[in-house]
């Protein structure tokens, strides 16, 4: 006989005190978009990407609507309680062994996107692009949510300060190949995504991130979950946000941000300047 699931009454409440206030949030703004209320906000800058309660009734450690039997936020959670194990379970039947630091995975690929034009754009490759080009072309997903640039200032100079986007072709594919290196919560662009009508999308994201789609289908959160068909998550050891360029590449190193083009950085910074240093 099948063992029943422990009624999930857990609610922003229980959010708030052992995810937000105590620093496990990555800011991947699942509660955001799983909330079916609106009552969750979350500001997309520097020193922030926290999600907050908007509500002032209970103030920001408790929701009216979770004390009514509300849960989606929690079921959104990739922070949450025992998520990676749920998350396993969810996608392979079973929790990883001691051995598998790196998680359960079929085979490990050195690869690069064959596509001349492709390859050349992206950071490592452009192997994320090439999947992604491929998916929208072949009627897999109709759009991707994942992060652009914003857009350069008058003089052409650029921000480095990414933002979630939606990519429904090609060319939006593409407007965001390569490394950020600052923190986007890509899952903001799914209301654009589904204003549109698309039902089909691919998550491109820091492993923190795309976490959020096991973890969503595991504790079936409804249908907040139901677009996200293809999950990409990104290796990554750190996420900075934009007081990099001031406190680190300025400070230290005399480098503008508005001058930079393209940066790596993979045990040493690695930047590439626009008059060719």
């Amino acid at each position: 006989m099948a063992a029943q699931r422990e009624k999930w009454s857990f609610q922003w409440k229980e959010l708030y005190e052992e995810v937000i206030d105590t620093g496990l949030c990555t800011g991947c703004a699942g509660c955001v978009i799983a909330c079916p209320h609106d009552v969750i906000g979350y500001e997309h800058e520097p020193g922030k990407y926290t999600p907050f309660h908007l509500e002032e009734d209970l103030g920001a450690t408790d929701c009216g609507h979770g004390q009514k039997g509300c849960t989606s936020c929690t079921r959104a959670c990739p922070r949450f309680r025992n998520w990676e194990t749920e998350a396993d379970q969810h996608l392979f039947a079973r929790e990883r062994r001691p051995d598998e630091m790196s998680g359960i995975y079929k085979d490990v690929l050195l690869t690069r996107a064959s596509d001349d034009t492709v390859h050349a754009m992206g950071q490592d490759g452009g192997l994320v692009s090439a999947i992604l080009i491929w998916c929208l072309e072949n009627g897999i997903i109709d759009g991707a949510l994942t992060s652009h640039l914003e857009k350069p200032g008058a003089d052409g100079s650029n921000s480095w300060k990414a933002v979630p986007a939606l990519a429904t072709d090609r060319e939006s594919v593409l407007a965001g190949a390569g490394s950020r290196y600052t923190y986007s919560a890509n899952t903001l662009a799914l209301p654009q995504a589904v204003e549109q009508g698309l039902s089909a999308l691919a998550l491109v994201g820091m492993s923190c991130q795309t976490s959020i789609g096991p973890v969503m289908w595991h504790r079936r959160v409804g249908k907040v979950g139901r677009p996200i068909k293809l999950n990409i998550g990104l290796l990554c050891s750190k996420s900075f946000d934009d007081s990099i360029f001031e406190e680190l590449f300025w400070a230290k190193y005399r480098l503008r941000k508005e001058e930079m083009v393209k940066m790596n950085i993979k045990g040493v910074f690695q930047i590439w300047m626009r008059n060719g240093d």
